[in-house]
This record gives structure tokens, sequence and C-alpha cells, in this order.
């Protein structure tokens, strides 16, 4: 062997040495350890801390790595991405990309590790006259094998003319060839990282052309993002797509691997599109294109001229009319001022409120379900501030502003202006005899649909006075439902959302509507009056989610397909929607500490009470609650604390008052007594009510067990009294018409054999016996209708003693409050929150639907007068 060889066969082994015996150095790989660069990593971990990332979309994550192989995917490639996913993600303790397939990332490898790559690279060329490849040399398979997650992009313009050209590996094929060979699933999990959540606008700005969009920034802006304003970016993470499942469906069996790849990158790519639109909205149009859509459209033009024909009416003047409509009613969404009144609004709650609940788990499903179709939000309503909060919450959590169906009382200056800039738009409370108008707003709510914008609407149609929910308007609905029937979108979502107050901020302007009085119209003063507001804590805000509910799976769901129903079922299937999303909500609301206590001292048996003794009705209704899975606010975590902070609440605003009690020895009693001040029945009703739907059931089968008049019965017997209950308060409480009154029946009855209210009876089937302290629970349960079933004795007095004529539109209100003050004076009725206008006008609907309008309907009020009569005489036994 000569000097040459022996020299060659040494460096031979100084490379080998050098290299670790193998030749997998890839510029493609990052080591979890950065060497002598961990100094620069800490900088990056510094810098990169202050980007947000959902903690509830990455919580599966980690259990998701420990049974499957995990490849994240961008949209578009990204050196910059890949490096901040492996920083960010080690930080959080999340798996973190190692693998950047087609990525070049040796500018971040730590020097040692660079000369090994362009050594193993320069052998390998010596050797083989060409340069390493780790899709053939087996790298990537097994990096993903040991566990290593990986990082690949799905647009490229270098990299399809690689694929497609050239003929290069595509990372997609070769993932969809591994999962053929192993067992182990692939998931592939799509994710953004954003500098911003603007909406895309047409046309394309100068900055955006020269320095790249928000969605897709070039290397100076997205490093100048990072580091200017780091708190603007974040990650959003798409659903993760099991590539078993992908392979395994139907259509994909007889397609090749190259074609599964393409048709994975297409679905990767409309999966991320969606949800970047979910995200930013729809490319905004301007206020004129907008405008051009709706008046122009094809279908609106084939209206407006059979409307003049039918009506002999001039074009030219329902365009001019046309125009003036939609002016009337269309937003003028910005989203720099969205995002500056988000800012102010921040600091807002901040100030009155505690913090404000928000039932992240409920909103990441609304945020999965905002990628295949527009939501519509459907909360309920108690205050003003529900137009403000939602919205808030779902830009902070990177959802587009919806647009904000409004009430027109609220398009005064300047409110008006800032709303319809924050995505309001406007309607009329009804739309009689105004067919252009009604077509307009039509026309305006389809065009929403149609460019993918989220809408917001109050199904109950105003804010609650009574703090219950009202029963649903079906008129924006039904107009959502024809969009929808007319092909405008494939899909609507319904997101019924609950916002509840511990304390609510229009309680006494609401409250006197209730006793009777004008309500007073929205105004520049009104706006200025609620800088008092801000000098007070109103305790906490609630937010709550359900599964969303979407039109097309509810109307896949019916005999016939919705283009071919008639307008009964038609009507049928709306009037069940809306009832659906009433009781969702109802479902998912928050029972708080104010209105557990509030409903305890209302239907407390005695004027008076201490917090001991009102504990038991407390005690009673949280294991009810408990049984049930109600939601609770986290004030009932500490049941006695929470109930003692509210009856000092309550005493500080006057709703109780504590007596001087002396012992026999004239010393003052350890355990002061409450009594409730008269005049403020009503507040604490409205808070009572915040929660009564969740004690509905129990009240209505405890009252048919107490007018059944035995401590014995069975649970056949309640039925009868359930339904007549259910159908007697109908226009008082929603109830879903898919459970029966003997399911409801037999529900609650677990409940109370839970609650040793009832026992079954040990031979007898289907029997149970009353227990002595459950006779007084049952009491305590059915005291929820007192109120109502005063409320309605009193119109039906009214009803007995004048004549139909007499009960005209304008003087039947006057009527039955001066019947009813009579009635509580003469203490012919005991609850004062009895003489509620909004519960005679519901109890009027009622007797008015049955036929009974006045003294000559004599069978009518004489059965409901027998009935009711029955009923309140089983409350006498508390007196």
């Amino acid at each position: 062997m000569n000097f040459y060889q022996r020299m060659k066969k040494k460096i031979s082994r100084w490379i080998d040495l050098f290299l670790y015996n193998h030749r997998n150095h890839y510029p493609s790989f990052l080591p979890k350890n950065w060497g002598v660069f961990s100094f620069l990593s800490l900088v990056l971990k510094s810098v990169f801390s202050q980007v947000s990332v959902n903690r509830t979309q990455t919580v599966s994550l980690k259990a998701l790595h420990r049974r499957a192989i995990i490849v994240y995917a961008s949209k578009y490639k990204s050196n910059f991405e890949c490096l901040f996913y492996h920083i960010k993600y080690k930080d959080q303790g999340l798996p973190f990309p190692q693998i950047g397939f087609d990525h070049n990332l040796l500018p971040w490898q730590r020097f040692s590790r660079v000369v090994r790559i362009v050594l193993a690279h320069l052998d390998h060329l010596l050797h083989y006259k060409s340069l390493p490849n780790p899709y053939a040399s087996g790298f990537f398979e097994k990096q993903l094998l040991s566990g290593k997650a990986g990082l690949l992009s799905l647009v490229d313009r270098r990299g399809f003319y690689h694929r497609f050209v050239r003929s290069r590996r595509d990372p997609l094929k070769f993932l969809v060839e591994l999962q053929y060979e192993i067992t182990r699933p692939i998931y592939i999990v799509p994710q953004w990282l954003l500098f911003g959540k603007k909406p895309r606008k047409t046309p394309v700005g100068i900055m955006d052309l020269f320095f790249g969009s928000e969605e897709n920034p070039g290397h100076l802006r997205r490093w100048i993002s990072i580091l200017a304003t780091p708190q603007k970016a974040f990650v959003e993470i798409s659903e993760p797509l099991n590539l078993v499942d992908f392979i395994n469906e139907p259509v994909n069996h007889k397609r090749t691997s190259e074609q599964l790849s393409y048709v994975l990158r297409q679905r990767l790519l409309d999966q991320m599109n969606r949800h970047h639109q979910s995200i930013t909205g729809p490319a905004l149009k301007t206020r004129d294109e907008l405008r051009e859509l709706i008046l122009r459209s094809e279908h609106f033009q084939d209206f407006l001229k059979e409307y003049a024909a039918k009506g002999n009416k001039d074009i030219v003047e329902l365009h001019k009319k046309a125009d003036s409509a939609l002016d009337e009613i269309a937003s003028d969404y910005s989203p720099r001022l969205i995002q500056f009144l988000c800012t102010i609004f921040g600091w807002v709650w901040k100030t009155m409120f505690d913090r404000i609940a928000l039932d992240m788990e409920g909103l990441s499903y609304v945020k999965s379900a905002a990628t295949r179709a527009p939501v519509v939000f459907v909360p309920c309503h108690r205050s003003h501030f529900d137009y403000l909060i939602l919205p808030y919450l779902l830009v902070s959590n990177n959802m587009p502003c919806p647009h904000v169906a409004a009430g027109q009382n609220l398009a005064f200056w300047p409110i008006g202006t800032l709303f319809r800039k924050g995505g309001a738009f406007f309607v009329r409370r009804s739309f009689h005899g105004a067919r252009l108008y009604s077509r307009i707003f039509s026309e305006y709510v389809r065009m929403l649909l149609q460019q993918g914008f989220n809408i917001e609407f109050f199904i109950e149609g105003g804010r609650s006075r009574t703090g219950k929910m009202i029963l649903p308007k079906t008129g924006l609905l039904t107009i959502l439902m024809d969009a929808y029937k007319s092909g405008v979108c494939r899909d609507i979502i319904f997101a019924p959302v609950y916002v509840g107050y511990d304390r609510l901020l229009e309680e006494s302007a609401l409250l006197s509507e209730v006793e009777g009085k004008q309500k007073k119209q929205e105004s520049l003063r009104q706006l200025i009056s609620i800088r008092k507001l801000f000098k007070k804590q109103h305790g906490r805000i609630y937010v709550q989610f359900d599964t969303p509910i979407s039109l097309k799976s509810l109307t896949s769901q019916q005999n016939q397909p919705l283009q071919e129903m008639d307008q009964a079922e038609y009507h049928a299937l709306g009037r069940n929607l809306a009832y659906r999303i009433i009781n969702t909500i109802n479902d998912i609301s928050v029972v708080t500490a104010q209105a557990l206590a509030a409903s305890a001292i209302l239907n407390f048996h005695r004027h008076s009470f201490t917090q001991s003794e009102l504990m038991v009705y407390i005690e009673t209704y949280l294991d009810y609650l408990v049984f049930q899975n109600a939601r609770l606010s986290e004030n009932l975590a500490n049941t006695v604390h929470g109930i003692n902070m509210v009856l000092s609440i309550y005493c500080n605003r006057k709703f109780i008052e504590k007596q001087k009690i002396k012992d026999q020895n004239n010393n003052a009693s350890r355990e002061p007594r409450y009594v409730v001040s008269e005049n403020k029945r009503l507040n604490l009703e409205y808070y009572k009510n915040n929660s009564i739907h969740h004690f509905i059931p129990a009240a209505y089968t405890a009252m048919a067990i107490l007018s059944y008049d035995a401590f014995q019965f069975s649970a056949s017997a309640l039925h009868a009294d359930y339904n007549f209950l259910q159908e007697f308060f109908k226009y008082e409480f929603a109830y879903d018409v898919d459970k029966t009154p003997e399911y409801m029946v037999r529900k609650t009855l677990k409940a109370f054999i839970n609650e040793a209210i009832l026992i079954p009876h040990p031979t007898l089937p289907d029997t149970y016996n009353i227990t002595s302290l459950g006779f007084r629970k049952l009491l305590i349960f059915a005291s929820f209708l007192k109120t109502y079933l005063e409320s309605y004795w009193i119109v039906l007095n009214v009803l007995k003693r004048y004549g139909r004529r007499e009960l005209v539109k304008k003087q039947r209100m006057k009527k039955i409050t001066i019947f009813g003050n009579q009635f509580y004076r003469q203490r012919e009725i005991q609850r004062k929150e009895a003489l509620s206008n909004v519960n005679y006008e519901n109890g009027l609907t009622f007797f008015n639907f049955k036929g009974i309008r006045g003294k000559e309907d004599r069978k009518g009020i004489d059965f409901y007068s027998e009935i009711i009569k029955r009923y309140l005489k089983s409350f006498m036994v508390q007196n």
C-alpha cells in the first residue's frame, strides 16, 4: 500500500469518525440542542413568547403525539416559520418540528453541524456523483418513526417545479407511501402563523405588492412584524387529518399514491383557506361594490319590475326608495375601527366587571364549525352591552367581528355611526306594509351569507324585561332559511350563546317597564349617563356556547328536502329550530349565587329568614342542579361563602334588610335575621328568573304531586297535570317538543329520589311515597310557579268581571293593573312580583288563545278558576 492510499484510508477514517460513521447529515433537520447557538435560541424564545397560541387547540397534541406521528403543515414555505414552530412548541412542551421537509435550515445549525452537513454532501457527491437524498436514504422515515415531528408546506412555486418538472419527491406522497407500510397513524396538522386579523381587501395595496400580505409576508415584513409587534402575531391550529382515515375512504381505494397526494394537498389547502377566512372573515368589498351586488342582482331587478307593475309605480322612484332603504339598513364595516373599539372595550370590561367567564371549549367547537360555513350567532338578550361583548370576545379569540342585527332604535348619532362601522346593520321592529323594505332587508342578509360573513342576531327580538328567555321571534330566522333554501350558501351554522351578568346594568329601566311605565327612547343623554356605571363593579359576565347546529344536517333529518316542503312543513321546521335554539341557550345558562339566593328568598315561606334557614332551600336547589348537570358559577364552589357574599350585596342594594332581634336576655341574636324589602321584590324576581328554567320541570312535577293530595301516588297519575301546566304556561317557558311529559316526569322523579324527597314503593310498580322531609321540599320546588299562578289569577278575575267590549286593547291593561294592586292590598295575592305587566300580557295571550276574552266566556273562566284555586291551595300549608 503506497503513501497516497494510506493517507486516503486515514482521511476516510477521520471523516467517518467526524461524521459519526454515517452520512445522514441534512440541513432540513434541526436538532433539539443548538450548542453554541443556544444563546440565540434563548433570544428568539423571548421574542416568540409574546406570540399567542390557542391552548384549547393544543391540548390534544400531546396525547396525539403519544399514539401517532405528527407532521405539521403550513400553507406557504417559510424557513422562518419552521424555526418559529421549533422554538415555540419546544418551549411549551408540545411536539415540536425537527424535520423540515424541503426546508433549508443551514443558517440555524451550530458550526460543527454545518461542517458535517457540508462534508457529508461533498463525500456523497464524490462517491455517487449526486447529493444525498433524505427520502431515499430512509433518514426522514427513521426520524418520524423515532417520534420526531415534521413540518411541510403546501404551496411553494419552486417546490411545484421540482415535483412536476424534475420529478423530485413530494413530501405528501412520501407520507402516503409510508402510511401504507406502517400501522402507527400519521396525523397532518394544518396551522397558521398570522401577523394580523384584517380581512383581504380588493384591490391589493402597494405595501402588499412589495412586502407581501399579512397572510404571506415577505422575509423583511415577517421579521419586522415579529420584532416590532410580536403580541399581534398568533398561531391557529386547524383540525388534524388522520392519514389512515383518508386512505381508507371508499373514493380513494383505487387511487395511486401520486393521485392521493394531489387530492390530499387540495383538501388540506381547502381546509386551511376556510380556517383562514374563519379568522379574518371574507375579502372586504367597498360599500359601493356591495350596493351594486344587492341592487343590481338579477333576481332583485325581477322583483322590482314585478312590484312596479302590480302597484303601477314608477321604476325610477322605486330605485331611489330601494337605495334609501339599503342606506338605512347596511353596515359600514371597518376592521380598523373594530380593532380600536376592542382595545377600548377591553379596558371597559376590566373597569366595570370582575372578569368575563368565557367557555373556551365551547368556543373551540364554534371555531371549528366556522371553517365549514357562515356562522349565525344567536345569543340571549339581557342588555345593550350584549351587542358589544360577544363581538369583542370573538375578535379577541381570532374570529372576525360578525355583522350584528340591531334595532332601529339604536341608529341615533353617534352610536348608530359607530355601530355601523363595527358591523351592525339595522332592522325595523315591524315590516308590516313595507314590502320593498322587507325585500331589501332579505337581499342584504342574503348577500352577507353569500360573501361568507358571520351574523349575530337576537332571536328574542328585544331585551328580556323579566330575566328569563322570551319566546322566539322567527322573522330573521325565516329569512336566513330562505337564503339557504335558494342555494346562497352550502350550509348555515347556528351557534346558540348564553350571555349572563351577576348584575344587570339597565336593571331599573327594564323593571320600570315591567311595572307598566312607558319605555324611554334610547338617546345621547342616556349614553352620557352610562359614565356613572364606571364607578361601580358589576360582578362577572358569563359567556357560554353549545354544540353548533348545522341547518344542512337538520334538514337532512327531515322526511323530504327543504325545497319540496309545503308552507306548513317549512314553517314547522323554522319553529322547531327556533325553539331548539331557545332551549339550548337555557341548557347552557350559568346558575349564579345571585340567582340561587334570589330564588330561595322569594320562595321562602315566611317574610323573614336567617342565612341557615335559607341554606335549606339553596342546598335543595343545588342538589337538583348538580343531578341535572347544570352549569354553575365559580362563586358556588364554596356555597356558604358565596351566599354570604350575595346576602351582603343584597343588603347594600336594599333588596333585603337586617332585623335587630334580641333574645330573652335582651342580647343581640348571634345569627342575623333578614327581611325582604317589598318594593325590591321585583328586582329579586329578575335574578330569580335568570335560572328559573332549570327548575320548571321540577316545579311542574312537584305541583302535580301536591295537587294529587296524597302521600302515595303513581307516576302515570302525574302526566295529565304536567301536560296541563306545560300548556298553561307555554307563553312563559319554552319547552322541548321532542321530550314528552312522560319523559320529563320520569327524569324529575329520579332527581327527587336522589334527594330523598320520594322513595319507590317496595312492592307496587311505578308507585312512590312522599317522605316527611320530601313534602316540604316539594313545596320549595312548586313555589317557582306561585308568582305566575297569582298573575294569571288576577287576569282571569278581570276577564270574569268585564265584557269583551269593555276590554279593548288600550283599556284592558289599565284595568288589570288596578285590579292587581287591589288584590295585593287585600292580600288575596301574596307576592308583589305577581303585579307584572309582562305576566299579565302572557296570561291574556293564553286565555285569548283558549277563546276567553270576557265575562261572556263563563265556562272557560270557571274551568281555569277552579284549577288555579286548586294549585294555590297547595301553598296554604306554608302560611
